[in-house]
Order: C-alpha cells, then sequence, then structure tokens
C-alpha cells in the first residue's frame, strides 16, 4: 500500500471485472497501445499473479500488466503500465513494479524486460528509474522496427533489459 494527498492506494491482484476498466484506463492514456477488452480480460484471467491493479476505495487508478516469457524464466515481461492521468508523477507505477517483483510468482526473476516506443517519455523515464531503484543495468536495443507492423503506422519499439538485480532490491525495507 501507498499513500497519496487523496487517500491510500492498495495493491492486489486483478480479477475479471477490472478487464473493462483496464481497457478504459488505457484508451485515455495516450500513447500506449490500446487492445481489445477481450485481451485485458484474458489478462486478468490467465496472468493475476503478474498483474498488479493500484486502487483507491472503489476505483482502478493505475494497472501493470506483466507474464515470464517462456523462454526467459529468469525475466518478467512488462507488456503495460498505465496510471490514471491525475494520480501521474506520484511514483504510483514504480511502486506498483516494485509490488509486481516482490510476488512469489517473480521468484528467480533477475530480469525486468518491456518494449517501449520512443515517442513514450514517461516510459522510458520509468523504467531507467527502475533501473537505478534495483541498482541494476538498463541495456536498450531495437526489437521490432516500424516495418515489422505492417500498415498500421507504428513506431518501432525498443525492448528495454534490467538486471540483473539482487531480490534484496526489492525488499520491503530495500
Amino acid at each position: 500500500m501507498t499513500r497519496t494527498d487523496e487517500g491510500p492506494v492498495a495493491f492486489r491482484r486483478p480479477f475479471l471485472k477490472d478487464g473493462a476498466e483496464m481497457w478504459r484506463l488505457v484508451k485515455a492514456s495516450s500513447p500506449l497501445d490500446l487492445n481489445s477488452c477481450y485481451a485485458y480480460l484474458l489478462l486478468c484471467h490467465h496472468f493475476p499473479e503478474t498483474c498488479v491493479v493500484a486502487e483507491r476505495g472503489e476505483e482502478v487508478v493505475g494497472f501493470v500488466s506483466a507474464y515470464r516469457p517462456p523462454a526467459s524464466p529468469e525475466a518478467i515481461f512488462v507488456w503495460q503500465v498505465a496510471v490514471r492521468a491525475e494520480m501521474r508523477g506520484r511514483g504510483l507505477a514504480t511502486s506498483m513494479l516494485i509490488e509486481l517483483l516482490r510476488r512469489r510468482a517473480c521468484r528467480g526473476v533477475a530480469f525486468v524486460e518491456a518494449t517501449v516506443s520512443p515517442s513514450n517519455e514517461a516510459s522510458w523515464a520509468l523504467f531507467h528509474a527502475l533501473a537505478r531503484r534495483l541498482g541494476a543495468r538498463c541495456e536498450k536495443k531495437l526489437l521490432f522496427p516500424r516495418g515489422m507492423f505492417g500498415e498500421e503506422g507504428h513506431e518501432e519499439e525498443v525492448l528495454f533489459r534490467i538486471g540483473p538485480f539482487h531480490p534484496s532490491a526489492v525488499a520491503a525495507d530495500g
């Protein structure tokens, strides 16, 4: 749990009922890619142990969606991080990521991975801050060039790989 001026924010695993709210949050969070509501329902259903919902009262104010890639069991791949506009700039995104890394589902994780488009300055700043918080390197390389997205007109996606980090970096007092 973390505190804001408006009261405490609690972290929890998502429930199926959160899928539509996660979709609405991303829809309001440019420049994040909006997936179908079905995709967010699947995240809640298939990956609740590696997703985090931030809730203030009964209101979802942020979430992290992530999963452990089968070919890289030492990593957690962060698919999306979304925070309501009025809650941004308070460290909520970093707190949700640390909450995720403390979970049993992340035991053995030594790397955080995510892809970020060049124009998403907030996510670039978030993952650099996370690397500093974890005392780890942050390596970047082009993963998906613009041309891979076909006619969609999507920006390239850069892979961030943060780590390795020691489990003590996410300890409750760390």
